[in-house]
C-alpha cells in the first residue's frame, strides 16, 4: 500500500461516481415499480375493486331499480263447475326508482369508482415503499462490498510487502503473521458482505422479477423533495371513504320502502263453453308501504360507517403530519452525520498516509500502521453506510409525502 493510495479518494466514492454515470443505462425505480405491480397480489385486488365499482355504476345508470320480473297466472273452473270458464294472464312487472333514489345511487357509484382508483394508488405507494427500502439496502451493501474489496486488496499488498521485508531481515516473523491475519480477517468480512448483498438482490428479484437493481446514488438526492401531505394518496382515499359513507347514508334515507312496481300484461278470458273469448290489457301499480323500523338497522350501520370514516380521516391526517415532520428531521440529521463522517474519514486517511511513510522509514512499528489502516477503512465504510442512509432517508421522506418514483 502506498501513501498516494491512502491519501486519495475512498474506493466507495469512486464507485458511487461511476454508478451515477451509468444510471441512465440501467433500470429505474419507476420501471421496477411497474414490473412489481404486475406481480403483486394487490394489483389483482385493485382490479377486482375497479370492476365492482363499474358494475355498481352500471346498475345505478339503469332505467329500473331492479331487474323486471315475468308474471304468469291461469285459472279455470275445472274442479268446481267445469263450465269451461278460463282466465289466463301474462305480464311484466318493472320496479321503479323512488324519488331521488336513482340520483343518490349514481352519486354513490361515482364515489365508489373514485375510491377504487384511489385505493390502487395507495397500494402502488405501499409497494413503492418496499422497493425503496430494498433498492437502498442493495445500494448500501454494494458500497460496503466495494470498500471490503478495496480493504482486502490493500491488506494483501501490505502482507506481501511485509513478507518481502521479513525475508530481507528488516522485519520480524511476527509482523508477517500479524499482517497476514489482518488480511484474512478482511477476506472473511468481504465474504460476509457478499452473502448479504446476494440475499438483498434475491429479495429484489422476488419483488420485481428483475435481476437488475437500479444504481442509486445519494449524490443525486439533491434538495428536500417538495410535497403536500394534503394530496397524499392515503388521505385522498380516506376522504373518498368519508364521502362514500355520506352518500350511502343519503341513499338509505331515500330507500325507506321497497321499490314500487309497474306491471303491464295481457289477459285472455273464456266465460264458458260456446261463448266468445275476450282479451284485455292489464296495467297495475304496486306501492309498498314503508315503516321506520324496516331500514333502521341499515341506517344505523350507514351512520356508524360515516362516523368511523370521519374519525379515521382525522387520525390519518395527524399521523401523516407527524410522520412527515419526523422524516424531514431524519433527513436533516442524515446530512449532518454524512458531513461529519466524511470529514472524519479524510482526517483518518491523512493520518494513515503519514504513519505509512513513517513505517516505511522504519520509525513506526507495524501494529500502529495496522491500527491506522483499520481506522481509516472503518471510517470509509461508515461514510459509505451514511451515504446510503441519506439516500434512504430522502426516499422515506418521499414516501411519507406520498410521492411515487
Amino acid at each position: 500500500m502506498t501513501a498516494a493510495s491512502l491519501a486519495g479518494a475512498p474506493v466507495w466514492a469512486q464507485h458511487v461516481t461511476a454508478a451515477a454515470g451509468r444510471q441512465a443505462a440501467v433500470a429505474t425505480l419507476g420501471a421496477a415499480l411497474d414490473a412489481a405491480w404486475q406481480r403483486a397480489v394487490a394489483a389483482r385486488e385493485s382490479e377486482g375493486q375497479r370492476r365492482r365499482a363499474e358494475a355498481d355504476r352500471a346498475v345505478a345508470g339503469g332505467l329500473w331499480a331492479a331487474p323486471p320480473s315475468l308474471q304468469l297466472s291461469h285459472r279455470d273452473d275445472r274442479l268446481q263447475h267445469s263450465a269451461g270458464s278460463r282466465e289466463t294472464e301474462i305480464g311484466v312487472a318493472v320496479p321503479l326508482w323512488l324519488p331521488g333514489q336513482r340520483a343518490a345511487r349514481s352519486g354513490a357509484a361515482e364515489v365508489l369508482a373514485a375510491q377504487a382508483a384511489a385505493a390502487e394508488q395507495v397500494a402502488r405507494l405501499h409497494l413503492a415503499g418496499e422497493l425503496r427500502e430494498a433498492a437502498w439496502l442493495v445500494a448500501a451493501l454494494r458500497a460496503e462490498a466495494v470498500g471490503a474489496d478495496g480493504q482486502v486488496q490493500a491488506l494483501q499488498q501490505l502482507a506481501d510487502d511485509v513478507d518481502r521485508r521479513v525475508q530481507a531481515g528488516d522485519l520480524a516473523r511476527a509482523d508477517a503473521l500479524a499482517a497476514r491475519a489482518e488480511q484474512l480477517a478482511a477476506v472473511a468480512q468481504q465474504a460476509d458482505v457478499r452473502q448479504r448483498l446476494m440475499a438483498a438482490r434475491s429479495h429484489w428479484a422476488l419483488l420485481t422479477g428483475m435481476a437488475e437493481v437500479p444504481e442509486l446514488s445519494a449524490l443525486a438526492v439533491g434538495e428536500e423533495p417538495p410535497g403536500d401531505v394534503a394530496r397524499h394518496p392515503e388521505l385522498q382515499l380516506a376522504r373518498l371513504s368519508t364521502e362514500l359513507a355520506r352518500k350511502r347514508v343519503a341513499l338509505m334515507q331515500l330507500s325507506r320502502r321497497e321499490a314500487p312496481e309497474l306491471s303491464l300484461g295481457l289477459r285472455h278470458d273464456v266465460p264458458g263453453r260456446g261463448e266468445a273469448s275476450k282479451g284485455s290489457v292489464v296495467v297495475g301499480l304496486r306501492l309498498p308501504l314503508g315503516t321506520p323500523e324496516r331500514n333502521r338497522p341499515l341506517e344505523v350501520a350507514a351512520l356508524t360507517e360515516r362516523d368511523l370514516a370521519q374519525t379515521q380521516e382525522q387520525r390519518l391526517q395527524e399521523r401523516l403530519d407527524s410522520q412527515t415532520a419526523a422524516a424531514r428531521e431524519s433527513r436533516a440529521s442524515a446530512v449532518t452525520q454524512l458531513e461529519a463522517e466524511s470529514a472524519r474519514a479524510r482526517l483518518l486517511r491523512e493520518r494513515a498516509a503519514l504513519i505509512d511513510k513513517s513505517f516505511r522509514a522504519g520509525e513506526t512499528p507495524l501494529p500502529d500502521l495496522l491500527r491506522a489502516l483499520a481506522a481509516a477503512a472503518q471510517a470509509d465504510s461508515a461514510v459509505a453506510r451514511q451515504t446510503a442512509a441519506l439516500g434512504l432517508a430522502h426516499a422515506r421522506l418521499q414516501q411519507t409525502l406520498g410521492l411515487l418514483p
